[in-house]
């Protein structure tokens, strides 16, 4: 049996495929596959497990690795053998791992990531089983012109990793369950890898790069505090260092307060549709609203329905 990839379309591939002889093989053929031309050996003889799920959005390839202890490594022979090149970066999710390229070892404990290029020799240690987002990118799509210096190097918490990392998992998650759900975020995932890249390097990204960090950033403020009704642009631009001016120009002239009512009618959506039971004033308060009536008005403002409704019609949907 061979691990095929259409690497356009979501792809699942394990080893529980293929019988326990098999699956170091299989599992080799899995991660070429997915990814590039790779050698690999395990840390050490017996049983060993892994899977992928791959999850192309654009021109981003998003692959969720859940794998036993390993070593990968990237030849020159590999490398002469291909002719596509990309940028990777590997986001540890769980578990630990090594990235070595260009001289260079980066530790990634879980929340860190580091980047490598597919066109020089690298190569992957997992000691122990591990959980890793491999976000893979052609370089031609991103803003750089020379890898040689990011390579190789631990992007930790409170760095624009960190925020590069958390929308990666979470725009993995959203588009495994919906395909088309991060189509239009393709040029924002972009920008931020370049932003990460260009910081993991040591250079100031370029402004696009470095405003897509920010509108992240921004977003990820908004998300964290749907709760709280005093919330407004003052404490946001407070939070993320920016002035209001920037605050509202990276939200694309919608104003703090716009998006943060539709943000809070979509958590609202998601509540009633995932809990029939909870009461409605419940929700309410979970997503920032002072009164149940203000929230009633804003749900059928937005909506065209009552929260009621919309929960009704979200349980005969399921039927």
């Amino acid at each position: 049996m061979s691990a095929v990839v259409d690497r356009r379309r979501y792809a699942r591939l394990s080893t529980a495929e293929v019988g326990q002889r098999d699956a170091f093989a299989y599992w080799r053929e899995m991660i070429c596959a997915t990814f590039v031309r790779l050698a690999a050996e395990p840390v050490q003889s017996g049983r060993f497990s892994g899977s992928i799920e791959h999850v192309p959005v654009g021109d981003v390839e998003l692959s969720t690795v859940v794998a036993g202890g390993q070593h990968v490594c990237r030849t020159p022979g590999l490398i002469s053998a291909d002719t596509e090149a990309y940028l990777l970066a590997s986001i540890q999710v769980e578990g630990r791992g090594r990235v070595e390229q260009d001289g260079r070892i980066a530790e990634l404990a879980e929340g860190e990531m580091a980047f490598y290029d597919s066109t020089r020799p690298y190569t992957l240690h997992f000691d122990d089983p591990f959980h890793q987002l491999v976000v893979q990118v052609p370089k031609h799509e991103l803003w750089l012109r020379d890898t040689r210096g990011l390579t190789g190097r631990t992007l930790s918490t409170g760095t624009p990793g960190a925020v590069v990392s958390a929308f990666f998992r979470s725009l993995s998650e959203t588009v495994a369950t919906s395909p088309d759900g991060g189509t239009g975020l393709v040029p924002h995932a972009i920008g931020l890898l370049s932003a990460a890249a260009t910081y993991a390097g040591g250079s100031a990204p370029p402004r696009e790069a470095a405003e897509a960090v920010t509108r992240q950033r921004v977003l990820d403020v908004l998300r964290r505090n749907l709760f709280d009704p005093q919330l407004d642009a003052d404490a946001v631009a407070k939070a993320c260092n920016v002035s209001r001016r920037t605050l509202y120009r990276i939200l694309d002239d919608e104003g703090v307060a716009t998006r943060l009512r539709r943000m809070r009618i979509e958590r609202a959506q998601e509540l009633l549709a995932a809990d029939r039971d909870r009461p409605i004033g419940s929700v309410a308060a979970a997503c920032g609203f002072e009164t149940e009536s203000g929230f009633y008005r804003a749900f059928r403002a937005a909506t065209g329905q009552t929260p009621a409704e919309y929960r009704r019609r979200c349980g005969t949907a399921g039927q």
